[in-house]
């Protein structure tokens, strides 16, 4: 009888490990990126990620906000009202392994044109990169106090919605709308909400001409939909913002609607004040 050595077990250990990663690999999707603790780094830094809209990190802080909401690699996300992807191009390939991203848009029969647009290029820029994108599912925005499309076995993990809150006042459908997403997040599930900063005391009016929002108006409306603030963060906040622009937020970059008009004052003051919130389900 032959005695084997150690040597040669931690051979065979070694040798065998590598054609159980081999397999394993190739029996992998191509879309499958392993998670790490530093996968959501490497999303933001991801060299798929337009100029433009890495340019724009500066003001967003992807990186930062997304861990101030708690987001992990196996976690299903529902993202609000996506427009262009800016958020997506980060959320796809971080979720693609282990988790999973619904985006709800527009209807793609919307009554309004743009919206219309918006979706079909939304959808369009997915279809290009499917190494990417091809696992985020794509439903519509919730009607009423639901979501019509988007359903999630035991519940999302977070709901995430981006400087999105003032369009929905505006719209009269504000209460809804965190009814809905209430009732899609999983108990002690998180809605992460990034909105434009008013200053207290703002009146609705004022809100809904400016485009700025007050804290204390959205921790009421969300308290009353069955939300608990757990926490807030200063990460977006931008001192620089005077809040007091002819057009409003949209005086501000990117969207610059008074065009030449103080251009190089606003380019100077950045994006907007924005405030940073993280609530829990009840």
């Amino acid at each position: 009888m032959i005695e084997s050595s150690p040597a040669f077990h931690g051979c065979f250990r070694s040798v065998r490990r590598s054609l159980l990663l081999g397999l394993a690999a190739a029996a992998s999707p191509s879309w499958a990126q392993p998670a790490s603790p530093d996968s959501l780094k490497a999303a933001v830094d991801g060299a798929h990620r337009s100029a433009a809209n890495r340019a724009r990190d500066r003001w967003r802080h992807p990186f930062e906000t997304l861990r101030f909401f708690g987001i992990e690699p196996q976690h299903q996300v529902i993202e609000i009202a996506p427009g262009g992807g800016w958020y997506t191009e980060i959320l796809a390939p971080y979720l693609q392994a282990r988790g999973g991203l619904h985006a709800a848009h527009y209807a793609r029969d919307d009554t309004l044109e743009y919206r219309r647009k918006g979706r079909a290029a939304f959808e369009a820029k997915l279809a290009a990169a499917p190494a990417i994108y091809g696992r985020v599912k794509v439903g519509v925005l919730p009607v009423g106090s639901s979501f019509p499309d988007i359903r999630i076995v035991g519940g999302a993990d977070l709901v995430l919605t981006f400087r999105n809150v003032h369009n929905w006042i505006a719209d009269g459908h504000l209460d809804e709308t965190l009814r809905a997403f209430h009732g899609v997040l999983k108990p002690g599930g998180v809605l992460g909400v990034e909105e434009h900063r008013a200053p207290a005391g703002a009146s609705l009016g004022k809100m809904i001409e400016s485009g700025y929002v007050t804290e204390d108006f959205l921790i009421e409306r969300a308290l009353a939909a069955g939300f608990r603030l757990a926490a807030r963060s200063e990460i977006n906040a931008n001192p620089l913002d005077t809040k007091n622009h002819p057009n409003g937020v949209w005086s501000l970059p990117p969207t610059l609607r008074g065009g030449e008009v103080d251009r190089a004052r606003f380019l100077a003051m950045g994006e907007s004040d924005r405030f940073t919130h993280r609530y829990i389900k009840v």
